[in-house]
C-alpha cells in the first residue's frame, strides 16, 4: 500500500472507509481528486472488479486524469474497465444500451444548446408567436428547469401552479411549446443534454428490471463535486446506490455556485439526514494557497449561515496580504490591472500564464482587454466561441450527424443546401410542413416524396435524389472504415473542403479551412489511438465523445499552449488555480449581483462565488473596483462591494488604485486630483463620497399595488425612471424600469422602494 503513504490522516481514512455511505467534505485545495483516485485504486487492489465501480465527475478532463493516475497504480487494463466519466457521458452510455425501451434508436443524436434553440425558434415561428416574448433562450431555460425537476411536458401542462405562473408572466403557451419540442426531439431521434438525465430517471422509474440490473452492476458509487448536483442527478444516484448503499460523495458546500443551472446545495447539506450512519471526513488542509489567502477566505465564508462548518488551514508560507485598490472608471481599472501584471511579470520573471483575471460577468472583459492590449500583453478568454461551435466545424459535423441518424432534423436543415445545391428556403419549408403534417421525419419525406405528395419540381426532386444518394454512400462506409476515413470522405465528397479552399482571400477564410483540417487531424488521432488500444474507431463513438464535451473540455481544445493571461468569469474558474489572481469589478450590484439580492440564500451563493474566486490564488490575490463604469450605455456610479469589508482586516492591504494613466483627458487636473482622492480605499470603510451620497436615507416608497406600465417613478439610488414592463402578480411582481442614470433595472416590488411620480 505504498501509494497511500503520501496521504494525510483525514485523506487516508476517507480512502480506507469503503463500505457504507461516506461523505468527504473537501475544502479548497485540499487534495480531493487525490482522495477519489486513491479510493478507486484501493478498491481494485482489495479485489473489487473495476466493472463494479461507478465514479462520476463533472468534466471529462477530470475523469481522464483520474484514470491515468489509477492506471499507474493498478495497471492500464484495470483502469480502462472502470465506469468513470461525467454524469452525461455515463448515462448516455446506459441510454444507448437501453434506448429501445424508451422508443429511441441506439444511435440517437445529442442536441447541443444551439440545436435546441434552433428547433425552438422553428416551433415559435410555426406557432406564430412573438419571439421577443417567447425568447428561445428563455423558453429553453424553462424547459431545462422542468426536466431537471423531472417534469415532462404532460406533467408541466397538468400543473395548475405552473400554468398560472406562465399566464401571469404573459407566456401562457410555454407548456404548448414544451410539448411540441418534446415531440419533435423524439421524432428526430434526438435527446438534449437535460434528457440524458431526465430519460435515465424515466428508465429507472418505469423499468424495475433495468434498475435492478444497474444496482447489481454498480456495487460502489462515487461522486465528485457533489455540491453541484441537481435534483435529477440526486434521484439517479439514490436509486443506483439503494441496494448496496456504498455511496461516497465528495464536495465542498462552500463552493456551491451553480444554482442557476439547477444545482441544489441541500443535496450535500442534507446528506447525513438521508444516510444517518454515513462516515464523515473533513479535508481541511489546503495545499494550494498561502496562509493569508486561506485565512481571508475563511473570514469571508464564515458569514454564511447555511454551511457545513470546517476550518481550512495550511502549512504553506504566510505570503503577502490581499491587495485592494480602486479606480475612477472601469477603463482605468483595466489599466491598473494591466500595469500590475506587466510589472510583476518583468520584476519576478513570471510567465503571463501565471496570471488570471476573474470577473462576475463576461461583459467586464472589455476594459481588461483594452488595458492588456495597450501594453502588448497576450491574453486568452475562456467563455468565447469554442472550437466545436465554429460554423465550419458544425457544418462538417452536421453531415456526420445526418449520416449516423438520418432523422436528425436540425442537422439536415443545416446542411441540405450547404454547399449550395439549389435547395433553398422555400423547398426546405415545404419539406418541413409535409413532415409535420405526416408526423414523420424530413428524411422520410425526401426519400419518398411521391408517398407524401409534396409539391416539388422535377429539378428539385433530382437534386434531392442526389443529396440522398450522397448521404447513403456515406452510411455504407460506417461499418467498414475508421472514423477518420469516413470523416475525410464526407469532407471531400460533400464539397465542404472545396468550398473552403476556394475562398481563402482573408485570414478568416484561411482559418476556417485550417479548422476543418484540424478536425480531420483529430479524427485521425482518435482512429489511430483506438486501433492501438484495440477499441472501436467508429465515427459513432467519436461523435458521442464530441457531443459530451463539457465547457472545460472545450476550453482545453482551444488552448495553443502559449503563455497568456487568462480572463474568465468566476464560474468558469471553478477547479482551476493560478499563482496570481485579480478579482475585478468588486462593486455593489455587480458582485454581489443586483439579481442576487432578493433573499439570503441568493446572497450566500454570491458569497460562495467570491470565496471560490479568492481560493483560486496560490501566491497572491488582488481585488479591484471602479467608482464609475458604463453599463447599458450609461455612466453609473458604484460603491465597493460589501464582500471587501467582510474580509478580516489582518489579511488585506488597501492601497491607492490608479496607475496614473487612466484619467480621461477631458477632466481638469483639479477635478482629477479631487476624484482620485475620493477613490483611495478607506481603512475599513470603502464607501466613496459619491456612493455615500446615494446611500438610503429616509426615502420612503409608495404602495405599489396599483403600479402600471408607463408610469413615472423615483428610486432612492437611481433617480427618476419609467416603468417598461411588469411580470407576475403583486406582491411578487417584478418591474423593468428605465432610469436615465442607470439604464434598465429589474426590481422586485416587495423589496424596491419606489415613489410614483405620475
Amino acid at each position: 500500500m505504498d501509494y497511500l503513504e503520501g496521504l494525510n490522516e483525514s485523506q487516508r481514512k476517507a480512502v480506507e472507509h469503503t463500505e457504507g455511505p461516506v461523505m468527504v467534505i473537501a475544502g479548497a485545495g485540499s487534495g480531493k481528486t487525490r482522495v477519489l483516485t486513491m479510493r478507486v485504486a484501493y478498491l481494485i487492489q482489495k479485489g473489487v472488479d473495476p466493472f463494479r465501480i461507478l465514479s462520476l465527475t463533472f468534466t471529462n478532463k477530470a475523469a481522464r486524469e483520474m484514470k491515468d493516475r489509477i492506471g499507474n497504480i493498478v495497471g492500464e487494463g484495470e483502469a480502462r474497465n472502470i465506469w468513470m466519466g461525467t454524469f452525461h457521458s455515463i448515462f448516455a452510455r446506459i441510454l444507448r444500451v437501453e434506448a429501445e425501451k424508451l422508443g429511441y434508436p441506439a444511435n440517437f443524436t445529442i442536441y447541443d444548446t444551439d440545436d435546441s434553440k434552433s428547433l425552438l425558434r422553428t416551433i415559435i415561428k410555426e406557432m406564430n408567436l412573438d419571439d421577443k416574448v417567447y425568447k428561445p433562450n428563455l423558453v429553453l431555460n424553462r424547459i431545462s428547469s422542468a426536466k431537471n425537476n423531472l417534469l415532462s411536458a404532460r406533467a408541466y401542462n397538468a400543473n395548475t401552479t405552473i400554468q398560472s405562473d406562465d399566464v401571469q408572466s404573459r407566456k401562457p403557451l410555454l407548456g404548448k411549446i414544451y410539448e411540441t419540442y418534446e415531440r419533435r426531439c423524439f421524432k428526430a431521434g434526438a435527446m438534449d443534454f437535460d434528457d440524458l438525465l431526465f430519460k435515465t430517471n424515466v428508465l429507472l422509474r418505469d423499468y424495475p428490471d433495468v434498475l435492478y440490473k444497474y444496482q447489481r452492476k454498480f456495487r460502489y458509487v462515487m461522486v465528485d463535486e457533489f455540491q453541484d448536483t441537481n435534483f435529477s442527478q440526486y434521484k439517479i444516484l439514490k436509486a443506483l446506490a439503494a441496494q448496496h448503499e456504498n455511496i461516497c460523495v465528495v464536495g465542498d458546500d462552500a463552493q456551491s455556485i451553480y444554482a442557476f443551472r439547477g444545482a441544489d446545495i441541500a443535496n450535500i447539506l442534507n446528506f447525513q439526514k438521508e444516510y444517518p450512519d454515513a462516515g464523515v471526513y473533513k479535508l481541511e488542509q489546503n495545499y494550494r494557497s498561502t496562509k493569508n489567502i486561506v485565512s481571508a477566505a475563511n473570514s469571508i465564508i464564515d458569514k454564511n449561515k447555511d454551511q457545513l462548518k470546517k476550518e481550512v488551514w495550511t502549512a504553506n508560507d504566510t505570503g503577502e496580504r490581499i491587495e485592494v485598490f480602486g479606480a475612477l472608471t472601469d477603463n482605468e481599472e483595466g489599466s491598473n490591472v494591466a500595469h500590475r501584471i506587466f510589472n510583476l511579470s518583468a520584476s519576478e520573471a513570471m510567465p503571463y500564464s501565471d496570471f488570471s483575471i476573474l470577473y462576475r460577468t463576461n461583459s467586464q472583459s472589455r476594459s481588461m482587454e483594452e488595458g492588456l492590449r495597450k501594453l502588448n500583453i497576450p491574453y486568452k478568454i475562456y467563455g468565447g466561441l469554442s472550437f466545436y461551435q465554429r460554423k465550419e466545424i458544425k457544418d462538417l459535423l452536421g453531415y456526420v450527424r445526418l449520416t449516423l441518424n438520418p432523422a436528425d432534423e436540425e442537422a439536415l436543415k443545416r446542411i441540405i443546401n450547404y454547399p449550395k445545391r439549389g435547395l433553398g428556403n422555400t423547398t426546405v419549408e415545404r419539406l418541413v410542413v409535409a413532415a409535420n403534417t405526416a408526423g414523420v421525419s424530413i428524411w422520410d419525406i425526401i426519400t419518398n416524396p411521391n408517398q407524401y405528395q409534396v409539391q416539388l419540381s422535377g429539378a428539385v426532386r433530382n437534386k434531392l435524389n442526389d443529396f440522398v444518394t450522397m448521404i447513403q454512400s456515406f452510411q455504407a462506409l460506417l461499418d467498414k472504415k475508421t472514423a477518420y476515413e469516413v470523416g475525410h470522405t464526407i469532407a471531400s465528397h460533400s464539397g465542404i473542403l472545396k468550398e473552403l479552399y476556394s475562398k481563402k482571400d482573408t485570414p478568416e477564410d484561411i482559418s476556417r479551412y485550417e479548422n476543418v483540417q484540424e478536425l480531420l487531424a483529430g479524427l485521425k488521432e482518435f482512429s489511430e489511438n483506438a486501433t492501438a488500444d484495440g477499441s472501436s474507431s467508429s465515427l459513432e463513438l467519436y461523435m458521442q465523445d464530441i457531443a459530451l464535451l463539457t465547457d472545460v473540455d472545450k476550453k482545453d481544445q482551444d488552448d495553443d499552449g502559449k503563455p497568456r493571461v487568462t480572463l474568465m468569469t468566476v464560474h468558469s474558474a471553478k477547479g482551476l488555480e493560478f499563482p496570481f489572481v485579480f478579482i475585478v469589478g468588486m462593486e455593489e450590484n455587480l458582485f454581489p449581483s443586483q439579481l442576487a439580492l432578493n433573499s439570503r440564500s441568493e446572497l450566500e451563493e454570491e458569497r460562495r462565488l467570491f470565496y471560490v474566486a479568492i481560493t483560486r490564488a496560490e501566491q497572491k490575490a488582488y481585488i479591484s473596483y471602479a467608482t464609475s463604469r458604463y453599463r447599458w450605455g450609461n455612466l453609473i456610479y458604484c460603491e465597493p462591494s460589501r464582500f471587501i469589508e467582510e474580509i478580516d482586516s489582518r489579511f488585506i492591504n488597501e492601497v491607492p488604485g490608479t496607475a496614473g494613466k487612466g484619467v480621461s483627458s477631458t477632466m481638469t487636473s483639479k477635478t482629477a486630483t479631487a476624484t482620485r482622492a475620493s477613490v483611495m480605499p478607506k481603512p475599513r470603510n470603502l464607501v466613496t463620497p459619491q456612493a455615500a451620497a446615494n446611500k438610503p436615507g429616509n426615502f420612503a416608497g409608495d404602495d405599489l399595488k396599483d403600479l402600471q406600465v408607463g408610469m413615472q417613478v423615483e428610486h432612492e439610488r437611481f433617480g427618476k425612471g419609467k416603468v417598461l414592463n411588469l411580470e407576475g402578480a403583486y406582491p411578487n411582481q417584478k418591474a423593468t424600469v428605465f432610469f436615465q442614470s442607470a439604464g434598465n433595472k429589474q426590481l422586485l416590488l416587495k423589496f424596491a422602494k419606489l415613489k410614483i411620480v405620475s
